[in-house]
Order: C-alpha cells, then sequence, then structure tokens
C-alpha cells in the first residue's frame, strides 16, 4: 500500500482520486503508463491525507471535497466515503489577489509547520503530492520542509524550483528521503509532445530556428495565470523542457516561448495547444511545423501521477534519498538535470531501477531487451 497526502484539492486532484478508484474497481491497465513499480499496482494507492484552504472543501470528505466549486473535473466514477476530511492548510501565496472569489479561502486558524510535521508522521503517510496553483512559491516550500522533517516523500508538479534546488535536495536527504520535481509533465501533453518534436528534428540534422507553444484552456489554472507575475517559474520551465533538446540549448533559448496564453472559460478543463516550430534542414532549406494538440489536462497529468506516487514509494522502499535526477527526468519539465529526450530519461531510469532491483513493467523501450542481451 501507498499511504498518499495531497496539497490542494483541486482539478487534478478531482481527477487523481477518480482514476485510482476506476482501476481498482475494475482491474484494467490500459492508458497506463506502467503497470507495475517496485511491486505496486494503482489500485494500492490509499489517500490518507488532504490539505486545502477553500470553505468549500475544507472539513468535507476527500469524495466531496474533490466536485466542489471551483473544481470542473466531471464525475466520472461515484466515490464512496474516504474517511479523509479535508484540513484547513497554510494560504502564504496560495491564493491570488484576483483567485480570492474563486477559491474563497476559509477563515479557519492555519496550522503551524511542527502541526503539519506531527499528522504526516501519525498517519504514516508515504508521499505527499504538491498540487498547489501555479506561483505558490512559499507555500509549495512551506510542505516540502514539511515532509522534509516528517520523513515523507514530496512530490513537487508545480513549477517552483525545489527539487532541483540543492538546499532542498540536501534537507531530504538528511531527513532519509526523497523529493521528484519540478513542474510534472502530461501524458500526452503539449511539453512533450513540443520537446519530441525539437528531439526528432536534432537528431535528423536540423537547427531549430524558432519555435512558440501557445496554451489556452478554462479552468482554475489558467485563470490564476492571468497573473503574469506568477509565471516566471512557469515559463522556464516549460521553456527549458524544449530547449534541452537541442545541442545548444542557450543558442535557441532566446527564439522559443513555451507558456500559458489565454483564459477562455468555455474550454474548461479542455486544454488546447497550438506549436509551431521552423527548423532549417537539407542545405538550409526551411520546414515549417504548426500542430494543434486538443487534451484534457487533468487526466494528462494523472496519468504521469500515478507512476510518480508509486515511483517515490518504491524509492523510499529502497532508501535513495535527496533528489535523484534520474528518477525525475522523464516526469517532469524541470528535473535537477534535463535529458535530451524523453528516450534517453527512459533508458537513464530503467538502467538506475535495474540497479536497485526494483521492477518496473512493461518497458516501454523497444531497445531495452537489445541492451540486456548484450550485458
Amino acid at each position: 500500500m501507498v499511504r498518499v497526502g495531497i496539497v490542494g484539492v483541486g482539478n487534478i486532484a478531482a481527477m487523481l482520486v477518480q482514476a485510482v478508484e476506476y482501476y481498482k474497481r475494475y482491474e484494467k491497465t490500459d492508458g497506463l503508463i506502467h503497470h507495475v513499480i517496485g511491486g505496486y499496482r494503482v489500485d494500492d494507492i490509499r489517500f490518507v491525507y488532504a490539505v486545502d484552504v477553500s470553505r468549500n472543501k475544507v472539513g468535507k470528505d476527500l469524495s466531496e471535497a474533490i466536485f466542489a466549486k471551483p473544481n470542473q473535473v466531471p464525475r466520472y466514477i461515484n466515490i464512496p466515503r474516504t474517511g479523509v476530511v479535508v484540513r484547513m492548510g497554510k494560504v502564504l501565496d496560495g491564493v491570488a489577489n484576483h483567485m480570492q472569489e474563486d477559491f474563497e479561502p476559509a477563515s479557519y486558524p492555519e496550522p503551524t509547520l511542527q502541526e503539519i510535521v506531527k499528522e504526516l508522521e501519525e498517519l504514516n503517510v508515504d508521499v505527499l503530492v504538491n498540487l498547489l496553483p501555479v506561483g505558490s512559491a512559499k507555500a509549495s516550500r512551506f510542505y516540502a520542509e514539511a515532509a522534509a522533517r516528517a520523513g515523507t516523500a514530496f512530490i513537487n508538479c508545480i513549477p517552483e524550483f525545489i527539487a532541483s534546488d540543492t538546499v532542498y535536495s540536501k534537507m531530504f536527504e538528511e531527513n532519509n528521503t526523497l523529493i521528484l520535481g519540478d513542474d510534472i509533465k502530461g501524458q500526452l501533453g503539449s511539453t512533450i509532445v513540443h520537446r519530441t518534436l525539437a528531439s526528432l528534428a536534432a537528431m535528423r540534422g536540423g537547427e531549430i530556428v524558432e519555435s512558440y507553444q501557445l496554451n489556452v484552456g478554462g479552468n482554475s489554472d489558467f485563470k490564476n495565470m492571468l497573473d503574469h507575475s506568477r509565471l516566471h517559474s512557469k515559463k522556464i520551465s516549460k521553456t527549458m523542457a524544449v530547449a534541452s533538446t537541442q545541442p545548444d540549448p542557450e543558442k535557441i533559448v532566446g527564439n522559443l516561448f513555451a507558456g500559458p496564453s489565454g483564459y477562455i472559460p468555455f474550454l474548461g478543463n479542455t486544454k488546447v495547444s497550438y506549436i509551431y516550430m521552423k527548423v532549417l534542414g537539407f542545405m538550409g532549406i526551411p520546414v515549417t511545423i504548426d500542430l494543434k494538440l486538443v487534451v484534457d489536462d487533468k487526466a494528462m497529468a494523472s496519468a504521469v501521477l500515478v507512476d510518480v506516487i508509486r515511483l517515490a514509494k518504491a524509492l523510499k522502499d529502497k532508501s535513495v534519498r535527496g533528489s535523484p535526477e534520474w528518477a525525475s527526468a522523464f516526469y517532469f519539465k524541470y528535473p535537477p538535470k534535463q535529458a535530451k529526450s524523453d528516450e534517453e530519461a527512459l533508458l537513464n531510469l530503467y538502467l538506475k531501477l535495474d540497479e536497485l532491483g526494483i521492477e518496473i513493467e512493461p518497458k516501454r523501450l523497444y531497445l531495452w531487451n537489445y541492451i540486456k542481451q548484450k550485458q
């Protein structure tokens, strides 16, 4: 069993909780990246702790809170009562000024760091998942420190550079636990598709001249990101995820843009991404790529999260500490160290897990069997 805590009971949490119940109830593996990681299946995930600051969610059972305002994820499956009552969290910078009416912060007393640490310890939380709104710099670090002190693994899903910060890596190492991050990729989201196209161009000898990725959506995440002061790390994370695939990332980064570009309420959780690339190919002849991608934003994140949660627990079982860069590179936009391609990142993950004796199935790289045969 993997005992999981959630910080921020928003749209991703609503999809994640339903997804775990779906795979548990129907015993399916369709759509999963990996069926088994370290002996853990998706139905081994148990939610035991949840934190939010909204008056619409605090005090409610998690099964009710995930459908409370302003969440927009549909009810795909009936969720039985979990027995997990959403507790009041620390606001700090977790609520932007223009989101006060949407999030409706509760007036309950806010917990201290020591109280959060105690709760994580008493509930024996294996993995704490950070799903706070983009721009929650202080709040994210508050919960990261609480997780470290409690000996709980921490997954940083948002673009705050914590797993990639040596201060926090050392903090988790000293407390005999680990952190994975930063800024989770989608299963087939805009960043992973953009990275793949950029990697393909480099592999085929092309040179990217300019490129952009423009994203629009209609949920509270996109509305939150209307405050551009909260987007600095988000744009860096998405831009460098693409630039890092190139032979000279610094050369292209000035002509590359990737980030949220608009809030369109009627889109709801649908995310529309427009990706453009101009590449110089053979004899300098230009190639232009224009692509439109339409996805359910929260399904994309949850598909990756069910992998990362199990990976964090499997690594914790093996006493892996700190911020293992190889464990984050395949799953996050801004890991401590970028891989040139997602194939390279996945291969490194498989090799390291093999060394640790951690099973992961199925293997998604056709080269894996070839490599194993050569050893």
